[in-house]
């Protein structure tokens, strides 16, 4: 396992949390959610002038989640991924709300990943979990070694995802929750889309959902 860290910075409309996942050995920076200015991101990752970005992860395709994508992936040249049951909602600005913003927003990712599949990134290794509810192609990155879990808006400090955007399911996101998540160890760190983090063991006993 390498020395890692995680930088987390909260940027654009709603104060999402975008997070910057640094490899200490290798100086690799994988880029999570950037939902906001690419600037904002572009600034913090100019304080560690010797990482180098290798890709962008994708929870979901909602606005406040790849607002800053393309320039990003331009700037850096590196991929995006993200689930391949979210690629309607990558590409319809009505689905993830960017016509709600007054932008045509429409992305497409490098990648589509499916459930279950481990990605080898930065020199960290990837799982990806399929969580659908809050979107059709919700996906949370979990981290084994590492002991973290990058949760998008699936699950939150004593809360879930909304579920009244469009092809959003209360049922199947708590059903996804329960299954995907509440089944990886207790003290695995929770890093949510929004808010502050928690763990794993603390939502099994206190998230009011279940």
């Amino acid at each position: 396992m390498p020395r890692f860290s995680v930088k987390s910075m909260e940027i654009g409309p709603v104060m999402t949390n975008c997070y910057l996942l640094l490899n200490d050995d290798d100086e690799k920076v994988i880029i999570v959610d950037p939902g906001g200015e690419a600037s904002d991101v572009i600034h913090r990752l100019e304080q560690y002038p010797k990482y180098t970005p290798v890709a962008i992860l994708l929870t979901h395709g909602h606005f406040d989640h790849i607002l800053g994508v393309e320039e990003l992936r331009k700037k850096y040249n590196i991929p995006v991924y993200a689930h391949e049951d979210e690629k309607e909602t990558l590409h319809t600005p009505e689905f993830n709300m960017g016509s709600d913003m007054g932008e045509g927003l429409c992305i497409d990712a490098d990648h589509y990943v499916r459930d279950g599949e481990e990605l080898e990134l930065g020199g960290f290794k990837i799982k990806c979990l399929h969580t659908p509810g809050h979107t059709p192609g919700g996906v949370c990155f979990y981290l084994a070694e590492e002991k973290i879990v990058f949760s998008g808006d699936s699950l939150f400090n004593q809360s879930i995802g909304r579920t009244d955007f469009p092809n959003g399911s209360a049922s199947q996101l708590i059903r996804s929750v329960a299954d995907k998540l509440f089944t990886l160890p207790d003290d695995v760190k929770v890093l949510p889309g929004h808010e502050q983090l928690t763990t794993i063991g603390f939502e099994k006993q206190y998230n009011p959902f279940f």
